[in-house]
């Protein structure tokens, strides 16, 4: 048998799901590769990626 592929149209439900947390500020940060270190601060910069809406953010500590 073929794979079946589904033709209806996504709700919108659906479509923004997880996002309307994100867009009141409450982020799911997870850390997004290693971490470097800035030479002119003297710390370490680490990239945080949201899984739910792929933004960004860097953080020193």
């Amino acid at each position: 048998m073929s794979n079946v592929i589904p033709f209806k149209k996504p709700k919108a439900s659906e479509k923004h799901q997880g996002k309307t947390l994100c867009r009141s500020g409450f982020h799911k940060w997870k850390p997004d590769g290693g971490t470097r270190f800035d030479v002119k601060q003297g710390k370490l910069v680490t990239v945080f990626r949201c899984t739910r809406c792929g933004a960004t953010e860097t953080r020193l500590t």
